[in-house]
C-alpha cells in the first residue's frame, strides 16, 4: 500500500527511495560459513538473498537456512558447466546442449525446494561458433519451459571479468528476449556491467527499466566492485532515478567488501541495511 500511494505522488513530491535490496550471499559475509550467511544477512536487515552456486550443499539444507533466518531466496545461478575447466555457462556453447538440459533440471529442483522466483541461466563462452546465438535461443526457450512461471534471467557480463563471454549489453539481452518470444525470460541488469561495457548507465536505465523487460537488478561500484559508495558511480542519485522510474523488484548486493561486510555498510544504513 505505502508503494501504491508513493508510485501516486509526483517524483518531486515522492519520499526517500525505496529500494529492496538482497544480499548476495556468495561475495557478501564470507567471513562465515555458507549457511550461517543467511541469519548474517537477516541480522542486519535483509529479508531477501542471492547466491551463485549453491550445489556444495543439499537444497534442503540450504531451504533449512533460509526458513531459521526468515528471507527470501530470489536469485540463484544453473549449473555453469565445469568451472575449473573454464566454463562460464551452457546455454549459448553448441555442443553442450545435453550437459544444459541436465544443469536445467538440476536447477528446477532447486528453484522448486527453495521456492525462488527466478533462475540466472548463464549464456557461457562459445568462442566465435556462428550456431552460438541459435543454441541461446533455443536452450533459453527449453529453460523457459521447464520452469513455467518462474523467471528465466538473463545477464549481460562484461568482457573484462569473463573474456569471451557472449551476452555483454542490454540491447543484446532484451533483443535476445524477444527472439525467445517468452513472458518469462526477463534480463538481469546489473549496473557494474552495465557501466564497464555501456557507460551512461541513468539512460541505459530510463531506456530499459519501463515496459517490464527486467526483472532483476544488481549493483557494485565500478571499476573495482567494491561497496556501491566506492568508484565513479553516484548510486543515491541512480536509486532516486529508479524508483522513480517505477521498479518494484530486488536488487541484489553483488560486490566484494573491501574490509569486512558489515563495516561496509555506510552506503546502505539510509535503506535500513546494517
Amino acid at each position: 500500500m505505502l508503494w501504491k500511494l508513493a508510485c501516486a505522488l509526483q517524483p518531486h513530491e515522492r519520499p526517500q527511495p525505496m529500494p529492496r535490496f538482497a544480499a548476495n550471499l556468495s561475495m557478501l559475509f564470507t567471513e562465515h560459513g555458507f549457511l550461517d550467511r543467511f541469519d548474517a544477512a537477516a541480522r542486519v536487515g535483509f529479508r531477501a538473498v542471492e547466491f551463485l552456486f549453491p550445489y556444495d550443499f543439499a537444497p534442503e539444507e540450504v531451504a533449512r537456512a533460509k526458513a531459521d533466518a526468515g528471507v527470501e531466496v530470489v536469485l540463484f545461478n544453473m549449473p555453469p558447466g565445469d568451472w575449473e575447466a573454464g566454463e562460464r555457462g551452457l546455454a549459448a556453447v553448441p555442443g553442450r546442449e545435453a550437459a544444459f538440459a541436465d544443469a536445467l533440471e538440476t536447477a528446477a529442483a532447486w528453484a522448486g525446494v527453495l521456492d525462488s522466483p527466478r533462475v540466472h541461466v548463464m549464456a557461457g563462452i562459445p568462442g566465435e561458433d556462428a550456431e552460438a546465438e541459435a543454441v541461446y535461443v533455443a536452450n533459453l526457450k527449453r529453460a523457459a519451459a521447464r520452469l513455467d512461471t518462474r523467471h528465466v534471467s538473463i545477464e549481460p557480463i562484461n568482457r573484462r571479468d569473463i573474456p569471451g563471454f557472449f551476452l555483454n549489453r542490454q540491447d543484446e539481452a532484451h533483443r535476445i528476449r524477444a527472439a525467445v518470444g517468452a513472458e518469462t525470460v526477463k534480463v538481469q541488469m546489473d549496473l557494474y556491467h552495465c557501466q564497464i561495457v555501456e557507460g551512461d548507465v541513468a539512460m541505459r536505465l530510463r531506456e530499459w527499466l519501463p515496459g517490464g523487460g527486467v526483472g532483476h537488478m544488481q549493483i557494485a561500484g565500478a571499476p573495482e566492485r567494491h561497496e556501491p559508495s566506492v568508484g565513479e558511480m553516484h548510486y543515491p542519485y541512480l536509486f532516486r532515478l529508479i524508483d522513480e522510474l517505477g521498479y518494484e523488484g530486488w536488487i541484489g548486493c553483488e560486490y566484494r567488501p573491501r574490509a569486512g561486510t558489515v563495516e561496509g555498510f555506510g552506503w546502505a544504513k539510509a535503506y535500513g541495511i546494517g
